[in-house]
């Protein structure tokens, strides 16, 4: 394989002084972040009441967390997280893929347009897009009738046909707040749109990596397109689709917003909403909701472990470009 020119970075160990008040400022940096963990796994430790007043909870109990890991409800948040996450990190990885393919290979214009849009989900709240989902959930073709210039459209269809596309076609597909809503459709999309940039920029970095000569060799022996993608493409950017892949999936798994605002039913509800309401409970509601948090950050802590493990000692290799 073609090697790519690059500069070699240059290291030079700090010492002395300087090494002590570089560790100090990323001690005080990492201490700063991890104090919302530590209250976390000291509320799900702590027993009921036993944390008041004090630096440190005076009595400790496991209570929570088998409370937590054994509840109904969070067994099944936990199952329609993984269901709902995997599903959309399929549609990641796929689309990632493409869309990565088209910035580095492809040759059209609008590529740096598209970029931008691919991007777009991380500047965008959670909130904001949860709403919106909202929003287009009310209108049609979810509920209502299709607007007039779509209405004359149809019109000149089969009655049958035109009756269909006119009265909300998408009703039975996904519904938020209506009296049977089915918000998974919302979920998923929610959960791959907003996980997407993190598939796209791994793949971009292993397809900016990998030498285009050997798909071009592989073109003029005649293999078709996607002989090249499946025989050299995805065994080469492999390590990259798994990072970004599991990347996606474990934020995708404790994503926050769209959670809260799109599942209404207890039986749609992913692991963060079974979160947010086990801490309304009365009396051991905010450990338990803690221990389940305590539970969530450990499957995200292995989750990263993996992706790091995928691409060796550095994990932002699996990014950069």
């Amino acid at each position: 394989m073609l090697a790519k020119a690059s500069a070699g970075a240059g290291y030079k160990p700090l010492t002395g002084a300087r090494a002590g008040l570089a560790a100090l400022a990323f001690a005080f940096v990492g201490g700063i972040a991890i104090l919302p963990h530590l209250g976390v796994i000291g509320t799900a430790l702590s027993s009921n009441g036993q944390w008041y007043g004090t630096l440190l909870p005076t009595s400790l109990t496991e209570s929570h967390f088998y409370e937590a890991i054994s509840h109904p409800l969070a067994a099944g948040a936990i199952q329609n997280s993984i269901i709902f996450a995997g599903i959309a990190t399929v549609l990641d990885v796929v689309v990632g893929l493409f869309v990565a393919r088209l910035l580095v290979r492809g040759t059209v214009r609008g590529r740096a347009l598209l970029d931008a849009l691919v991007m777009l989900p991380l500047a965008v709240p959670g909130l904001v897009f949860a709403f919106g989902l909202v929003a287009a959930s009310l209108r049609w073709p979810f509920n209502g009738e299709a607007p007039e210039f779509l209405a004359k459209i149809f019109s000149l269809l089969p009655a049958g046909a035109a009756e269909w596309l006119t009265d909300a076609p998408l009703k039975p597909v996904g519904d938020i707040l209506g009296p049977m809503p089915n918000p998974v459709p919302f979920l998923i999309l929610a959960y791959a749109v907003r996980r997407l940039p993190y598939v796209v920029r791994s793949a971009a970095a292993g397809l900016e990596q990998t030498s285009v000569a050997l798909e071009e060799a592989a073109f003029n022996v005649g293999a078709s397109r996607w002989r090249v993608t499946r025989k050299i493409v995805l065994p080469l950017l492999a390590a990259n689709l798994a990072a970004g892949a599991i990347l996606a999936f474990c934020f995708a798994m404790l994503e926050v917003s769209d959670s809260l605002i799109l599942a209404q039913r207890e039986g749609d509800y992913p692991i963060t909403k079974a979160i947010f309401t086990l801490a309304e409970r009365l009396g051991d509601g905010p450990g338990v909701a803690s221990a389940l948090g305590v539970w969530a950050m450990a499957f995200l802590g292995i989750a990263l472990a993996t992706a790091a493990a995928l691409v060796g000692k550095k994990a932002g290799a699996a990014f950069r470009g």
